[in-house]
């Protein structure tokens, strides 16, 4: 426990999607003053995503969908290519990205293998994700991808090479964060 934060109050003020809390909490600082605080944190769950990489063919899959909030913050289109990802619910993160791989790529992966985790916005959500590759061949394509309806999923799924794919993230078509590092991660580490 750290003895520098003491919570004085939290309230809920959205449990419709996830949760948004407003905590109100002292913080011991630096200069051995305690100072009141007050932030908002956004509860979405954790979650995990994985770059799926072919080694043979020097290529990677991504997928293509909407994401509203790059629409209303600038992104004409609200379209975005991401690495595959999704939220790790009651799942452990390894169970969790094998399911979100198959029911948003088609691809039924065999290993998989954790690199890292990080939190992705800590100034304001309380997600970890955890990030992970595997490589994937041909056979392993079971369906198209594309999601699942009930979750109103409508994800495109690309295969491209890396080095397209590193291009893209100069030319601004790639600006997903959690993407780029695994793009980054698979260029430095010479996964294909």
């Amino acid at each position: 426990m750290n003895e520098r934060i003491k919570i004085k109050k939290t309230e809920i003020l959205s449990d419709n999607w996830y949760t948004l809390r407003k905590i109100t909490y002292d913080y011991f600082k630096n200069n051995g003053t305690w100072q009141t605080q007050s932030r908002e944190a956004y509860d979405r769950g954790n979650g995990a995503t994985i770059l799926l990489y072919n080694k043979e063919h020097k290529k990677v899959i991504l997928t293509r969908q909407f994401r509203l909030p790059s629409f209303i913050n600038g992104n004409e289109t609200g379209m975005l290519i991401e690495a595959c990802a999704g939220l790790l619910d009651k799942d452990n993160p390894e169970d969790c990205i094998r399911r979100e791989t198959e029911e948003e790529t088609g691809y039924k992966i065999s290993q998989v293998r954790k690199i890292f985790e990080a939190y992705m916005s800590p100034g304001s959500v309380t997600e970890i994700l955890y990030f992970f590759v595997a490589e994937y061949e041909d056979s392993m394509k079971m369906h198209g991808g594309g999601g699942i309806d009930h979750e109103q999923e409508d994800i495109e799924v690309l295969e491209l090479s890396l080095d397209k794919a590193m291009q893209m993230i100069e030319e601004g078509e790639i600006k997903d964060g959690k993407t780029i590092m695994l793009l980054q991660y698979a260029k430095l580490n010479n996964l294909v």
